[in-house]
């Protein structure tokens, strides 16, 4: 082999290493999930305009839960506590909103989200607890609240402003719920991406320590994510309440599970230091679709569960196998 040859074969070599594959291992995959039940259930109404709709709606909630976990997860830090968020924030809503009115009860929904993300934030940025100790055991305690709140019963939403802005309604043809994915998507990538504390979010998830000595603010990073993080998963509690046109304790139950499995599934490292939004968007309509396909194929709950738990196990073995390189 000549020394030419030898070049060509190393330079090659060079390029495909710099070309980080696992990067588009989300993609690959929704392509291929999407074939796959294209194929199986051809006539099983899978293909209908009716039902991909469906899908892009269901996971819309999903979506912003996941663009706050992406910050979080890349600041090195976990939200555990996003689903509990999601049905104090709904049912905040759905109790101020029906004395008070529309304003009042956005307000109430969204602070009670903001709330729980400075409470988390307060207690992992400046007692210096873990963070999954933290929303653990948040989790729990706001899912007691949301229990008592309203002591079990669904909250009925009888605003048509509200259920139309948030959930049921539309512009230019296009469902609220599709446009609250897109600029949240387009606020996430470019706040991520473009700006100094995107920057300072990696920073501190790669290395905090070094971080800190280069004059990033850790502690307000972490505090800050995670404030972040209770927001969108208050602004999911009122899609889901929009959308739904009721609030109640059950919602957001069953999301953590998916949300992660989006997120680290679309690229995002579980140690932190790495995340993308737009394959959050991926993985999150992937896992969205999963479980519509297989609903249609007449899978169990269990059944979707274990189907989803192996891809998350495959996506954190994928994620630390990234991070140790």
């Amino acid at each position: 082999m000549s020394t030419e040859q030898t070049g060509t074969i190393a330079s090659g070599s060079s390029l495909i290493k710099r070309i980080n594959l696992q990067q588009y291992v989300v993609y690959f995959g929704f392509l291929a999930i999407f074939l796959f039940f294209a194929i199986m259930l051809k006539d099983g109404g899978f293909l209908t305009a009716r039902n991909l709709s469906n899908i892009v709606l269901q996971t819309a909630p999903v979506t912003i839960m996941a663009i706050g976990l992406v910050f979080v997860l890349s600041a090195g830090e976990i939200d555990l506590s996003i689903g509990s968020a999601v049905a104090v924030s709904a049912l905040c809503a759905a109790v101020v909103m029906a004395d008070y009115g529309l304003v009042a009860g956005v307000a109430a929904g969204l602070g009670a989200g903001i709330a729980i993300g400075v409470i988390n934030g307060a207690l992992v940025a400046y007692v210096r607890l873990p963070s999954f100790l933290v929303t653990l055991a948040t989790m729990g305690l706001f899912a007691g609240v949301a229990r008592s709140l309203t002591n079990l019963r669904s909250i009925p939403v009888t605003d048509s402003s509200f259920t139309g802005f948030f959930g049921s309604g539309s512009l230019l043809g296009i469902p609220s719920l599709i446009w609250w994915t897109i600029v949240a998507i387009a606020v996430g990538h470019i706040v991520y991406r473009e700006t100094r504390f995107g920057a300072h979010v990696l920073a501190t998830g790669d290395n905090g320590r070094a971080a800190s000595v280069s004059g990033i603010k850790v502690p307000r990073i972490r505090m800050t994510v995670l404030i972040l993080s209770g927001g969108l998963a208050g602004l999911a509690g009122l899609l889901y309440a929009g959308r739904l046109q009721a609030a109640k304790y059950t919602l957001g139950e069953t999301d953590l599970m998916t949300v992660i499995a989006a997120v680290i599934v679309g690229g995002t490292l579980l140690n932190g230091g790495k995340g993308s939004i737009v394959g959050a968007l991926v993985g999150s309509l992937m896992m969205g679709m999963l479980n519509n396909g297989l609903i249609l194929m007449g899978l169990s709950v269990s059944d979707q569960m274990i189907v989803r738990g192996f891809i998350i196990l495959a996506a954190v073995a994928v994620s630390l196998r990234e991070k140790a390189r």
